[in-house]
């Protein structure tokens, strides 16, 4: 996995537990009017930021991608979207990948590391 052109780190269960552990780990999943969290609230794009991002690439299919994007909502609320490609895929792709790319990105150096 590499951060946001760093070199490689972990894995995706590293990450995802980390923010777990960190009680970032409100997932925003795609919803027909944006993203929606763990409580039924519907973001627009205009309402997050992405605050960092996460790459991972298939160990035996590099199609088999992952990125997984750190976001804060306007009222503070951090959380994450885990963008697939290949096999891992859940949304419609389009719909998805035009969504984030709306939202506006606020990468945060001295975010803590996973």
């Amino acid at each position: 996995m590499s951060i946001s052109g760093h070199e490689e780190m972990t894995t995706l269960s590293t990450v995802l537990e980390t923010l777990r552990e960190r009680k970032q780990d409100n997932e925003f999943k795609m919803s027909e009017n944006g993203f929606i969290d763990n409580k039924g609230r519907v973001y627009t794009s205009a309402e997050l930021k992405i605050i960092k991002t996460y790459r991972f690439e298939g160990s035996s299919n590099p199609s088999d991608s992952a990125i997984v994007y750190l976001i804060e909502t306007k009222e503070g609320l951090l959380g994450y979207s885990i963008g697939a490609y290949g096999v891992y895929s859940s949304y419609d792709d389009a719909a998805y990948t035009d969504f984030i790319k709306e939202i506006p990105i606020e990468e945060r150096e001295n975010h803590h590391e996973v």
